[in-house]
């Protein structure tokens, strides 16, 4: 998929998983929901064109190169006798949950490690990185809801209390890039390092006639509108809103 739409299904599983990890108002839902679109991208830093990877530079350019001759050796190394003769970069360790468990672990521990401003260093990568996508809008409605909580409950405290989250909201982004690029034409591996028919780096998908191409019609002219219209109504009370303006029948 695009970035955009890539960015657009990270800010809605975000809104989805939120309630579940205790975040329910809008300051508390947002950021994490602006984490997770943030770093639906980030998978994409094994393409040297993509938008993580052109994101900081050099600094994360680098970083690209770097896990590509990751993923080229760990593809080499574990690819099964079925597997196809490819150079095992683009879409291949990076497009793993394996590697989105890894990201979100790291995370956890580097919040834990480095208490409320490595907290926040995270969280402002993810944001930066979905704004580059979506637009500056997200940086106004996440500097609202920090302002908001800060005022509230003060930042600091805030930023401690996201030390929980933080690493489930890159593991929700990563993942939902995977699925997201599963049901394009190409499809993903991300169930590595299951075997399936004989490979490891089995490209999961669904049948034809429900693939689309990147950057098609299905998908700038269903897939967009769709997500933008899930990603307003899953907002806390809109749903609620909503039926609340409904007249009753009678």
């Amino acid at each position: 998929m695009m970035g955009f739409s890539h960015a657009l299904s990270g800010w809605c599983a975000g809104l989805v998983v939120a309630p579940m990890v205790g975040l329910h108002t809008l300051p508390e839902v947002i950021p994490f929901a602006t984490a997770a679109a943030g770093y639906a991208l980030l998978p994409d830093l094994d393409h040297p064109g993509a938008t993580a990877s052109r994101f900081l530079g050099p600094v994360t350019g680098l970083l690209s190169r770097f896990l590509r001759l990751c993923s080229r050796g760990l593809y080499a190394l574990t690819k099964g006798p079925r597997d196809e003769d490819c150079t095992g970069t683009h879409r291949h360790m990076t497009h793993t949950v394996a590697f989105a468990a890894l990201l979100g672990w790291i995370a956890s521990a580097i919040s834990q490690l480095g208490g409320a401003w490595a907290v926040g260093g995270i969280i402002a990568f993810g944001l930066l990185l979905a704004a580059d996508v979506l637009g500056d809008w997200l940086l106004v409605v996440s500097a609202t809801a920090s302002g908001f909580t800060a005022y509230f409950g003060g930042l600091d405290d805030a930023l401690t209390t996201s030390t929980g989250w933080v690493g489930v909201a890159v593991f929700v982004g990563c993942v939902m890039h995977c699925l997201g690029d599963a049901i394009t034409k190409s499809g993903c591996p991300f169930l590595w390092p299951v075997p399936i028919a004989g490979e490891t780096w089995y490209e999961l998908r669904p049948p034809k006639w429900l693939r689309f191409r990147t950057g098609g019609g299905v998908e700038k002219m269903l897939m967009v509108p769709a997500f933008t219209v899930a990603g307003v109504l899953l907002l806390p009370g809109v749903w609620a809103q909503l039926v609340a303006l409904v007249p009753p029948t009678s």
